[in-house]
């Protein structure tokens, strides 16, 4: 394959998944059966034209007709009047309005086989255009349905747009969070070792630690104290030199 055809067929996969992106089938769909509206329109118009043209020939032809009829009926007169001349001009009349008639009645077939098929036509149309719109709802609504379920499919996969921003947010929620949990375990301990101080705390590091040692040993002294006591008066001896308290008191 030449390096040539190659891009071509690069750059045509780019163009289809463009246009596949960039086109609403819905909308499609809808264009189309607004042109086939229009395509109806104008067939209605063109046949509102021939019928219009075919009344007017149908009048002509009465007109026509009715001519013929007065000329004959002139000639019968003209005749009892012993008037051959005119009788012999009126039929002329007549056979023009005859041969008027016939142009008019070869005329209006045509125009009349027009408009047949014109109104079959328009039927027809009208038809497949009422079938298409039943079966682009059916389309729209299950191209909708698709799409729903898509999206869901996308959302519980978490292969969507909304999915993976959630996913990223939650990652950086708990790398914040162990940060923050590593970060005052730290300050914990450099409080602890007296690295950090407190600012509030005017003693020195080693008078801290000192207050810490004196009150440590004085409470160890305290339970000494306690502990002895305890055992004291735990003995008979103790005992009796309690209740002797006891009674002086």
């Amino acid at each position: 394959m030449s390096l040539f055809k190659h891009a071509s067929e690069i750059l045509q996969a780019r163009i289809n998944h463009f246009l596949n992106n960039a086109e609403d089938p819905s909308e499609t769909l809808d264009l189309s059966y607004e042109k086939m509206l229009s395509s109806l329109q104008e067939t209605k118009r063109h046949l509102a034209d021939v019928v219009t043209e075919k009344v007017s020939l149908e009048n002509q032809m009465t007109e026509a007709q009715k001519a013929a009829d007065r000329a004959e009926a002139d000639a019968r007169t003209a005749l009892a009047a012993n008037r051959e001349d005119l009788a012999k001009a009126e039929l002329a009349q007549k056979q023009s309005a005859l041969e008027k008639l016939q142009s008019l009645k070869d005329a209006h077939d045509q125009i009349a086989a027009q408009a047949d098929k014109l109104t079959d036509y328009e039927r027809k149309l009208q038809d497949r255009i009422e079938q298409f719109r039943s079966q682009k709802e059916v389309m729209k609504g299950e191209m909708l349905a698709a799409k729903s379920e898509v999206a869901a499919g996308e959302a519980l996969s978490g292969i969507g747009k909304g999915m993976d921003d959630a996913g990223e947010a939650m990652q950086r929620a708990m790398d914040r969070t162990k940060q923050m949990q590593a970060k005052a375990a730290a300050v914990d301990g450099l409080m602890a070792s007296g690295a950090l101080s407190d600012p509030l705390d005017p003693r020195s590091q080693m008078d801290r630690e000192m207050d810490k040692l004196r009150e440590s040993g004085g409470v160890d002294a305290d339970l000494a104290r306690l502990k002895a006591e305890m055992a004291k008066g735990s003995t008979p001896e103790g005992k009796a030199e309690a209740d002797s308290d006891t009674a002086s008191h």
